[in-house]
């Protein structure tokens, strides 16, 4: 089982992020976090380096490119990656709510580019090295099409096919990848949900199970199971015998 003692983490001022470094963070361990709120993202890592970690907090947006590359090569240089997260994602608009034609572009932005932006700068010194993980954050929205959210499971969708392809394609250069796909767990995303969330879990709880299977190496980590079996049976049938059903959940686009 991998044992992990430098690791970056995007979106991790709040929710499964904020989870994560937590649940990484230890003695001899540095985190390097990500966010777009300065005041939350600070909380996270004084919460970190109070459970032994060393922290670098930056705020940063995850769609500058540049900006991106430079702060993970500086912090690879300084440290030596063994683990990267590309946690960071947004859902826009809240239940009902129409979403504009900016709000949809930026969420793929962020969403895709900035999963490529975090992860990009870093394959290469991994691959030098023959060695280093990587978690890319999809979702089990991404198995299939929905209705109440074709943006969101659409990017989700790019996220979950791209890092299973480069699971394969990064083996001969000695880097892991996990694609990670979580139902409905707490966070800023969810909160905005006024309709039932099936098998609603805690930040916590998620970050534990994201953590083992990254030890694991698993090449997918879906949860909880009972939606992930649900989505993927919904995904191989017919797309005219679960046409219907879709129609039927609620509006969150």
């Amino acid at each position: 089982m991998k044992k992990f003692q430098s690791i970056l983490i995007t979106g991790a001022s709040s929710g499964v992020g904020e989870a994560l470094a937590e649940g990484l963070a230890g003695e001899s361990v540095f985190l390097a976090i990500s966010g777009r709120d300065k005041v939350r993202l600070n909380h996270v890592a004084e919460k970190c380096r109070s459970l032994g970690a060393s922290v670098e907090a930056r705020v940063i947006d995850v769609t500058d490119q540049a900006a991106m590359k430079t702060w993970i090569e500086q912090i690879d240089q300084a440290q030596t990656l063994d683990l990267v997260i590309a946690n960071a994602g947004v859902s826009p608009g809240t239940s009902g709510e129409s979403v504009t034609d900016a709000k949809m572009r930026r969420m793929l932005e962020i969403n895709v580019t900035g999963v490529l932006n975090t992860i990009d700068p870093i394959i290469p010194k991994m691959a030098e090295r023959k060695t280093g993980s990587l978690g890319l954050v999809s979702s089990v929205a991404g198995f299939r099409g929905l209705p109440s959210a074709p943006g969101y499971g659409a990017s989700k969708a790019w996220v979950r096919s791209y890092g299973e392809g480069l699971r394969g394609s990064l083996y001969a250069d000695g880097i892991c990848v996990s694609v990670i796909c979580p139902g409905f767990i707490r966070s800023r995303i969810t909160d905005q949900n006024n309709f039932p969330m099936p098998f609603f879990m805690d930040a916590p709880k998620a970050a534990k199970i994201i953590i083992n299977g990254l030890k694991k190496n698993k090449a997918r980590i879906a949860f909880p199971l009972p939606v992930y079996a649900l989505v993927w049976l919904m995904s191989s049938l017919p797309v005219w015998l679960t046409d219907t059903i879709f129609r039927k959940l609620p509006t969150k686009e």
